[in-house]
């Protein structure tokens, strides 16, 4: 039964503010879980299941499936499901969730995620610890091109940058609204993130790091120098030896730098006590 008809035969609706859009076509999720299946995880923990049909492909070929729902009516629904016996179904906001999987040494995470909370988990999920080997995730079409976005073009940020230093983005596919009940107003894309061995980039200061790729792209208008002299609360004239010492020309702007160059800045400031 699609998406529509279970939630009908449930007499449930979609929720707006838990930004629930379900996936209609079954061989689509089937795409997908074999994606996230790939490399043969030890736990594959699904975000936002609905009403189930994602998480019914992870669970067919016997993976551990733990599943993350925010939605209680819909947790009952899932629950209901005797194909789901094996799961392990939780009532939890992801982004609130203790994610216990670190423990693992191989574990992966898929979902059709909620728009709303796409940019924040990925970010998130990038940069734990001992964060998971693989996400196969649908998100919006235009966060998908801010993650694979190069220097210089108008999606290339801070969030670009993030995850990049530390997983590997492919795009897989992209799907119109039709795909979806309700239709979303945009199109939806699924991407593969593979952590990397080693991220490109160590900077001395991580956290000074963070604030420098934030900072530089927090007034875009403005040149790097201004922009980073404004964000961190520094001299002008500091930011400005500090590019001299990373390279970079004193009317550049934060869009133009590749991470290695945010990375040379941030340990040029680190370096000279910022």
């Amino acid at each position: 039964m699609s998406a529509r008809g279970l939630l009908n035969a449930a007499g449930l609706h979609p929720k707006k503010r838990f930004g629930q859009n379900f996936l209609l076509d079954d061989s689509l999720c089937v795409k997908i879980a074999a994606l996230a299946l790939a490399d043969a995880p030890e736990w594959i923990v699904e975000v936002g299941p609905g009403t189930g049909a994602l998480t019914t492909a992870l669970a067919r070929d016997g993976a551990r499936v733990r599943a993350l729902e925010i939605d209680r009516d819909l947790v009952a629904l899932l629950r209901q499901n005797e194909a789901l016996a094996s799961v392990d179904i939780l009532e939890t906001d992801a982004l609130n969730y203790a994610w216990p999987e670190a423990s693992c040494s191989r574990w992966h995470v898929a979902g059709n995620l909620p728009y709303n909370i796409a940019t924040p988990l990925l970010i998130r999920l990038a940069q734990l610890a001992d964060g998971p080997q693989r996400i196969v995730a649908m998100i919006q079409k235009d966060v998908a091109d801010r993650l694979l976005a190069a220097a210089g073009s108008p999606a290339y940020g801070s969030l670009t940058i993030a995850v990049n230093n530390v997983m590997n983005v492919e795009r897989a596919f992209t799907l119109g609204p039709a795909a979806f009940y309700p239709r979303p107003k945009v199109d939806s894309t699924v991407i593969v993130l593979n952590r990397r061995a080693r991220p490109l980039v160590e900077p001395i200061d991580p956290t000074l790091f963070e604030k420098v790729v934030r900072g530089s792209f927090a007034y875009r208008r403005k040149t790097l120098a201004n922009s980073l002299s404004r964000a961190l609360s520094v001299e002008r004239s500091e930011i400005l030896n500090a590019m001299q010492t990373a390279g970079i020309d004193e009317n550049e702007r934060g869009e133009r730098i590749d991470i290695d160059g945010f990375a040379q800045l941030a340990d040029a400031l680190a370096r000279g006590g910022i």
